[in-house]
């Protein structure tokens, strides 16, 4: 992998990352843009303990564009776009319209491929290798930032998830706290470490699920299942058979193993529903230890965090969607339609 830095015509971080060592990235962006200017505040919920961001600029976001005006393909001529290059392998470049900024963390924009009409499942193995390696650069970089305590890869898919732009692409949230549903799986994680006499909640889950029927495909140093209390229609957690904290950990067997494993998965998800139903709409979210302290968690280190991946759909069936209503979004107590036993035995059904 060859890792080349540049700027943006207003000052934002533009990261090549390429395949081939003597890839050459000199393209200057053309644009006659002023520095981006946002309004991105963190505020905390004294009641709830959580904290949200308040981005006002946000509003003002490019939204659907038409496929020949996607800013997310490269340069071609005078159609000047965020990447200058006439091409690119994986791209990585400072969000022009963040949630978080400055002193509230930092958001960037992760394009995985230049083909516009490619998506994450039709990547090669080589390809996906390489996301994976921006990943975990981003991460490592992003960490050493006095502002962020934690770094969050995604992938949103499809409209019904909110996509405005349809360019393969994912994003990466840093963040200036723990956020609250890590906190959730650290107080559970001291909770039991301390009620065991030291047992490791993530190892005990994943051995639980592995001798269990909710298992979707198993390779050497990766596992993937629907877990026992999944919140949405399909469902999958992916971990490293080995516990490591963050991508980071990853050693070079499982970083060889993932790609042919998560595109499988993928793929699987886009067969769910039948032959001749749209792609299914997910959201793919890495969960990794936080960076900052954790005193608040009594007697958990970051070591006892275990890094893994939750893919799930909106979608619980063919032309239906999964609301968050009422009690979801009212008091959190998901309600979920499809059995997670029936859910793996499908994933399994699919597969290619």
């Amino acid at each position: 992998m060859k890792k080349t830095s540049t700027r943006l015509a207003d000052g934002r971080e533009l990261i090549y990352y390429d395949l081939r060592d003597d890839t050459v990235r000199d393209a200057v962006d053309r644009r006659p843009l002023e520095r981006t200017v946002t309004t991105s505040e963190v505020r905390r919920d004294v009641l709830l303990g959580d904290s949200v961001a308040i981005a006002s600029h946000r509003q003002g976001r490019t939204y659907h564009p038409p496929a020949d005006q996607c800013p997310l393909c490269p340069t071609t001529g005078d159609r000047l776009s965020e990447i200058p290059d006439s091409s690119y392998d994986v791209a990585v470049f400072e969000n022009r319209f963040p949630s978080l900024a400055g002193d509230s963390g930092r958001c960037e924009v992760v394009c995985f491929t230049s083909d516009h009409d490619a998506s994450f499942a039709s990547l090669t193995e080589e390809q996906a290798a390489l996301v994976l390696d921006a990943w975990t650069d981003r991460t490592s970089e992003l960490s050493h930032l006095p502002s962020v305590e934690q770094v969050f890869c995604f992938e949103n898919r499809g409209e019904e998830i909110g996509v405005t732009l349809g360019h393969p692409h994912g994003q990466i949230y840093a963040y200036p706290f723990t956020t609250p549903r890590t906190a959730l799986m650290l107080r559970s994680l001291a909770a039991h470490k301390e009620a065991t006499g030291g047992e490791n909640l993530f190892d005990s889950v994943l051995e639980r699920e592995l001798a269990g029927e909710r298992v979707v495909l198993e390779g050497e140093h990766w596992a993937a299942f629907v877990p026992y209390s999944a919140h949405w229609p399909y469902e999958v957690h992916l971990y490293p058979k080995r516990r490591v904290p963050d991508l980071l950990g990853l050693d070079e067997a499982a970083r060889t193993e993932f790609p042919k494993v998560y595109l499988e998965l993928l793929r699987r998800f886009d067969r769910i529903f039948g032959e001749g139903e749209p792609p299914t709409p997910y959201i793919a979210a890495w969960h990794q230890a936080p960076f900052g302290t954790l005193e608040e968690f009594e007697g958990v280190s970051r070591d006892d965090f275990a890094l893994h991946l939750e893919l799930f759909t909106i979608r619980r069936t063919s032309g239906k969607l999964k609301f968050l209503a009422g009690s979801e979004s009212g008091m959190s107590v998901f309600i979920n339609d499809v059995p997670p036993e029936f859910a793996a035995e499908r994933l399994r059904e699919v597969a290619s």
